[in-house]
């Protein structure tokens, strides 16, 4: 219980030191994604305030928690006892500081605890980027840098770019990796998007959990195309809906050097999601 606390100590420490006048939202997010022989369902919750330092300074700093249940169907692995629960819990800190009439730097630091049932000090891991945000013209932005995230299934360093391009009042187009964007909104209260994104994570498994002598983690990875929808409901709060499909979707137990050493095999399917959003 001390491990517990030191770690949401860790976690909350900027989150509440941070006025509570400033942007505040809350969202909660509902998802199933069923596959031919294991379906996932996953429930998120999170908090971000935003406050803005001076004229070029600006943080954010958002508190999330996700909850996973896996199902599994009779005989879909050879395993004797298949993990079936996961939890997450990370705090995001970004600094955004503007260095000149075109050049931003965002810095982002995410602590997070990936575990099953048992928590310890061992289940903490560093994630964060270094982006620059280049403004190319009136419309063009470029936004590139580097990235220790877990969009494949765990922690790794990965390049990151994108271009995003205006293309009216109403639409936008985001090409790069991990994300690509379409967004559209005829009105101030609809707001459509296209999407194609690389996501992924990883939960450690309890020691005691003898699914394989080398696993010590399981590891979801995609790349999900999806339609996704937000109407803004009444003044501050936001529904979004999302439906789509994950390409090339791999579950597997991996080892403490990231090697598979049993894949569920689990292919294809798709994607289905409802949120409620409160902004201020």
């Amino acid at each position: 219980m001390k491990i517990l606390f030191l770690i949401c100590s860790l976690f909350t420490i900027s989150f509440y030191s941070m006025k509570a006048q400033e942007k505040l939202s809350v969202d909660m997010n509902l998802k199933t994604e069923p596959t031919d022989k294991i379906n996932f369902n996953e429930t998120n919750v999170s908090f971000k305030i935003n406050k803005k330092i001076n004229a070029k300074s600006k943080v954010t700093n958002t508190l999330e928690y996700s909850h996973l249940n896996v199902n599994y169907e009779l005989g879909s692995s050879g395993l004797f006892e298949n993990p079936d629960r996961f939890n997450q819990l990370q705090n995001q800190f970004e600094v955004s500081q503007n260095v000149s009439k075109k050049t931003d730097l965002n810095f982002t630091i995410t602590p997070t605890v990936n575990f099953q049932q048992n928590v310890g000090i061992s289940d903490v891991t560093i994630l964060g980027s270094f982006e620059v945000h280049q403004k190319l013209g009136s419309k063009t932005d470029l936004n590139f840098g580097a990235a220790r995230t877990t969009v494949f299934g765990y922690p790794k360093f990965i390049p990151v770019l994108s271009l995003n391009y205006k293309l009216n009042d109403r639409s936008s187009l985001l090409i790069g990796f991990p994300d690509s964007k379409i967004s559209y909104s005829n009105n101030g209260r609809n707001k459509f998007n296209l999407t194609n994104r690389f996501n992924g994570n990883f939960y450690n498994l309890d020691s005691q959990i003898n699914l394989n002598k080398e696993a010590t983690k399981v590891s979801l990875s995609q790349m999900t195309s999806a339609f996704e929808y937000e109407r803004n409901v009444d003044g501050k709060w936001f529904l979004n809906f999302k439906a789509g499909y994950d390409f090339n979707k791999k579950y597997t137990l991996i080892d403490r050097d990231n090697h598979e050493v049993y894949d569920f095999n689990i292919g294809n399917g798709y994607v289905l999601g409802i949120g409620i959003k409160y902004k201020q």
